[in-house]
């Protein structure tokens, strides 16, 4: 039976998903100086490796990617790992990291719209209205920041690949499930941050990464790729992409917990309103609806849009 806690249960691996993504900000900044590509690439590569690994022990069945599928995973690899990171790193060059924040605080209203028509529904109108709520939270906690015309860009191209990261899964995960979907986006993802690494930054790049900024790409490969796009992926295909969607806001309510813990400082009365706008939206959106006059909730027909495990195992 499909009650509140089992929906909201399926919620949990995005929200540990997104916490690790906003933890990650402030390990992120050790790599700075590093050779971008390069350091992305190992990160990927060594990722791919954990993934194999955990996915055998876990007796998840992985399977070669056919046809247009190629196409979904390859784009996924291009524009959600790759140019997502080298729009980010180019964006802070020419604006202020909270103006790069807040196009990614854009999100969940991408998704909510885009999200649901991929998977063959309507937008719910729940999520509609708890995204811009959720997307004014994430604002408040991150600021917004000075840029010119050229940040503006990198910031739009930032937010559309951070959508990308999870449209263009949807088609996919069905047949490849979320360890399939990961294993394919990261290995095609290094691939493609190898070859451009030994391109632009040389063969010899990985010696300049220092013991710090191996450390850094060690968490990031284990715990903001590895677990958390296997969490995020199940979540996205648990409840679909919409509602996922509105749990990004919590990736920077978790930058600014770490920030406090690692003693960048204590937040201030906007960065708090920004917090509980966040939690006030979420709470909104993915609160469960009420089956009445045999009607079936939004959240309802999200749950039944998406094939029964044993459906998917048996592929």
């Amino acid at each position: 039976m499909d009650t509140p806690s089992t929906r909201f249960a399926q919620l949990i691996p995005g929200m540990v998903g997104m916490v690790l993504v906003g933890s990650s900000v402030t390990v992120s900044h050790s790599l700075v100086d590093a050779p971008l590509l390069t350091a992305q690439a190992v990160r990927y590569a060594a990722a791919t490796v954990i993934l194999l690994v955990v996915a055998r022990f876990a007796g998840a069945r992985l399977v070669w990617p056919r046809g247009r599928e190629w196409l979904w995973l390859t784009g996924l690899a291009v524009t959600g790992l790759v140019l997502f990171n080298v729009a980010v790193v180019r964006g802070v060059a020419h604006a202020e990291p909270a103006v790069v924040a807040v196009a990614v605080a854009c999100v969940p209203l991408v998704l909510g719209v885009v999200g649901p028509l991929l998977e063959g529904r309507r937008p719910s109108r729940q999520v509609l209205l708890a995204a811009p709520v959720v997307m004014t939270g994430a604002v408040l906690v991150e600021g917004t920041g000075r840029t010119d015309a050229v940040g503006v860009a990198w910031a739009a191209l930032t937010l559309a690949c951070e959508a990308a990261f999870t449209l263009l899964a949807v088609p996919v995960l069905p047949r490849h499930t979320p360890w399939g979907v990961s294993v394919h986006a990261t290995w095609l993802g290094g691939l493609l941050l190898a070859v451009l690494g030994v391109a632009w930054e040389g063969p010899s790049a990985v010696r300049q990464l220092s013991g710090v900024q191996w450390a850094a790409v060690g968490y990031l490969a284990l715990l903001v790729t590895a677990v958390a796009f296997v969490l995020w992926y199940s979540t996205v295909r648990s409840v679909g992409a919409g509602r996922a969607g509105l749990l990004t806001g919590i990736a920077p309510l978790a930058a600014a917990a770490v920030g406090t813990v690692s003693g960048v400082g204590v937040p201030g009365p906007w960065v708090w309103l920004g917090i509980a706008v966040v939690i006030a939206g979420l709470v909104g959106g993915l609160r469960p609806r009420d089956v009445r006059a045999g009607k079936i909730a939004d959240v309802d027909r999200t749950a039944q849009a998406d094939p029964p495990p044993a459906a998917v195992r048996s592929r």
